[in-house]
C-alpha cells in the first residue's frame, strides 16, 4: 500500500501577475507515486499553477503568491528556502524539448556536476547510464553519447530532458504539456515512460489532451478561469463529475 500522506499540499493559493489574479483559492493534495493531471482550456491557470510548485514563476517580474505550498510539510515559499535544492527535488520538463547544445552525455551529467553529486568519472558514468535507462533512451543512444543532443529526434530529445531531470534524483517531476510537440509514436513512448516512472516518482502533468489525462493519470484537476473547479480520482472525474461545469467541459460543450 502506498503512503497516502500528500507529498505536496497547496493551501488557499492565489497568484498574481501584477494586478491580474491568475489563480484563486487553489487547494490540492498531491499524493506520492501517483500521476496528477491538470486539465482545462488555454489560459485557465494550469501551467501557472504547475510553475508555482517549484517557484519557476519567481523568474517573472511583478508576480506574487499568497497562501501556502507545502513539500513534505515545509513551506516552499519560506524565506530560508534554498531554490537550487527545491528545484533538484521538484524537477520540470517543458512543452518543447530543450536539450543543451552539448553532447548527450554532457546533458545528463550537467546537474550532477553542478550539484556535486559525484566524486569521480565512474560515478558520473553510472548516473548517466541509469538516467538514460530510466528514460527508456539508453538502447537508442548508448553508442553515441558524445553526439550532439540537438541531433536527436524530437521524441528522443524530450526523453533526454526527462533523463536530465532524473539524473539529480528528484522526488517530484512536473511536466508542462510534454507531448504537445511530438508525433503519435513519440507520444506513446512518453506515456509509457510516465507509467513506469510513477513507480518511483510523483508526477504532475499539464495536458490539453483529455484522453491523455484519462490514460496516464490517477487524479485529475479541472481548472477554469484561474479556479480549481474539481479535483477527483481520474476515473470519477471523467465518468461521474460532481460539477456541472466539469461535465460541460469534458463532453466538449465548453472551452
Amino acid at each position: 500500500m502506498l503512503n497516502e500522506t500528500p507529498i505536496i499540499e497547496t493551501r488557499d493559493v492565489d497568484f498574481f501577475y501584477g494586478s491580474f489574479k491568475a489563480l484563486a483559492n487553489i487547494n490540492m493534495d498531491i499524493l506520492p507515486q501517483r500521476v496528477t493531471a491538470l486539465i482545462g482550456p488555454s489560459g485557465c491557470g494550469k501551467s501557472t499553477f504547475l510553475r508555482c510548485l517549484n517557484r519557476m514563476n519567481d523568474t517573472i517580474a511583478r508576480t506574487r503568491i499568497e497562501g501556502q505550498i507545502l513539500l513534505d510539510g515545509q513551506d516552499i515559499y519560506a524565506p530560508d528556502v534554498d531554490l537550487t535544492a527545491l528545484r533538484q527535488r521538484v524537477g520540470m520538463v517543458f512543452q518543447k524539448p530543450n536539450p543543451f547544445p552539448q553532447s548527450v552525455y554532457d546533458n545528463i551529467a550537467f546537474g550532477p556536476r553542478i550539484l556535486n553529486l559525484v566524486s569521480n568519472r565512474y560515478e558520473l558514468d553510472q548516473i548517466v547510464e541509469r538516467s538514460l535507462r530510466q528514460a527508456a533512451l539508453w538502447d537508442e543512444v548508448n553508442d553515441q553519447l558524445d553526439k550532439e543532443a540537438l541531433g536527436l529526434s524530437l521524441g528522443q530529445q524530450q526523453r533526454l530532458c526527462i533523463a536530465r531531470v532524473l539524473a539529480v534524483q528528484p522526488d517530484v517531476i512536473l511536466m508542462d504539456e510534454p507531448t504537445s510537440a511530438l508525433d503519435p509514436i513519440a507520444i506513446e513512448q512518453i506515456e509509457s515512460l510516465i507509467y513506469e516512472l510513477k513507480q518511483q516518482y510523483t508526477i504532475v502533468i499539464v495536458t490539453h489532451n483529455m484522453q491523455q489525462a484519462a490514460r496516464v493519470s490517477d487524479f485529475t484537476g479541472f481548472f477554469w478561469l484561474g479556479k480549481l473547479i474539481e479535483f477527483s480520482p481520474t476515473a470519477d472525474l471523467f465518468t461521474t463529475p460532481k460539477e456541472e461545469l466539469t461535465e460541460t467541459y469534458i463532453t466538449g460543450r465548453a472551452g
